[in-house]
């Protein structure tokens, strides 16, 4: 008998609060607000091109999107995001293709649900 195990994945997401107050200090409310709107919506977009790129075998395409991505993440306070990204990085470095897709499936995930929370946590903010 064949036993089957199902592998269940959930990405915990760390926010650098210190980063996301240091932004509204620095910018103001209004702006802060437009600054984080608009990484999400680029964090959103270059998640679907690195995984157009990635699908493709775009590896140079790829390595600019996901140093995007950690830009993005650094920016705003993703920790998270940020790691994940600089270890996508650093598979690409040394070639390892087994190793970069695990680590951009994992950047994937985080990804998405830095997203998910990112919504949930301005929806309870008010």
């Amino acid at each position: 008998m064949t036993q089957i195990s199902i592998l269940y994945v959930d990405e915990a997401v760390q926010f650098d609060q210190k980063q996301i107050r240091h932004l509204f200090k620095l910018l103001g409310t209004k702006d802060a607000q437009d600054v984080l709107a608009t990484a999400m919506r680029e964090l959103s977009a270059r998640l679907t091109r690195a995984e157009s790129f990635f699908q493709a075998g775009n590896w140079d395409e790829f390595a600019i999107c996901v140093a995007g991505l950690d830009a993005i993440g650094e920016q705003i306070g993703m920790r998270s995001l940020s790691t994940a990204s600089r270890a996508v990085s650093e598979t690409l470095d040394v070639q390892d293709t087994a190793a970069t897709a695990a680590t951009f499936f994992r950047l994937m995930r985080i990804g998405d649900k830095s997203l998910t929370d990112y919504q949930l946590l301005c929806d309870t903010s008010g």
